[in-house]
């Protein structure tokens, strides 16, 4: 456990989580069942929390798992959330569920990823979606967004680029502030070099549902389609791997388009 000041420890990092959630320590105590005199008391150093209320303050915080494990470290506590590789086999109940919500997308694109946009697994239809994609995009581990937004990836191909390469940096941008990751702002960084400028121009949908005009690939001859999309995660995931992964779901966004997706899957 700790005692000491803010020069280490819990009490800064978790200072700094309160901050950048914009919480009171007031609001923060309401949330978590204690005193704001106890909040206090932790961020100063001047007391040392049990492993609950640990926990109970990283859930109050919409931590992520993984960084409530280095919130107790630096109490002095072992990790409590297991991280556990996808192809164990205690996750083969995780990986069955996958693949039939995968399946169950077609003949829609779908794709599973990590906390860093990497492809973990996908279905077919996505596979038809990148077919002429630059085989090391395609190489593991397989970037989405690097492989969205690349000239030699599915950029070209994509009719508003400017709106779309921005909606995908925005969002990793997003992420990378809210849950802080040296290699998402590298990627975010990466992105900004690739992308457009951006579009001066009020788009011409509303609020930030940005969708993804992309010509279709091969014998499709070139027709476009205009995709919107969905992402779901784990809501309740105690295992840093399952919590972090995400499920981006591209569904048509009009008839012709929801017809052209079921003739790329049948060729």
């Amino acid at each position: 456990m700790i005692g000491e000041s803010a020069g280490g420890g819990l009490a800064p990092a978790l200072r700094e989580w309160r901050t950048r959630r914009r919480v009171s320590q007031l609001e923060l105590a309401t949330r978590a069942g204690t005193t704001q005199r106890h909040v206090s008391f932790i961020e100063s150093g001047r007391s040392s929390p049990g492993r609950s209320m640990i926990i109970r303050l990283a859930e109050s915080l919409e931590v992520p798992i993984r960084e409530r494990n280095d919130l107790l470290l630096a109490a002095g506590f072992a990790p409590v959330y297991p991280q556990t590789g996808l192809d164990d086999p205690r996750l083969a109940p995780i990986r069955t569920a996958l693949e039939r919500i995968l399946r169950g997308h077609l003949p829609y694109p779908a794709v599973v990823v990590d906390r860093h946009g990497d492809l973990a697994a996908a279905n077919t239809a996505f596979h038809t979606l990148t077919a002429g994609v630059a085989p090391h995009l395609l190489e593991p581990p397989v970037s989405v967004p690097r492989v969205l937004l690349h000239p030699q990836g599915l950029a070209p191909r994509i009719a508003n680029l400017d709106e779309w390469a921005w909606h995908i940096i925005d969002r990793v941008r997003a992420e990378s502030t809210r849950n802080p990751d040296d290699r998402l702002a590298r990627l975010g960084h990466e992105l900004t070099g690739l992308a457009p400028p951006r579009p001066r121009d009020a788009p011409d949908h509303l609020g930030f549902a940005v969708p993804l005009r992309l010509r279709a690939p091969g014998p499709a001859d070139g027709r476009e389609l205009t995709l919107i999309t969905t992402l779901t995660h784990f809501g309740t995931a105690i295992d840093v791997t399952v919590a972090e992964l995400r499920l981006e779901a591209f569904l048509p966004a009009d008839r012709e388009t929801a017809d052209l997706l079921a003739e790329l899957h049948r060729t």
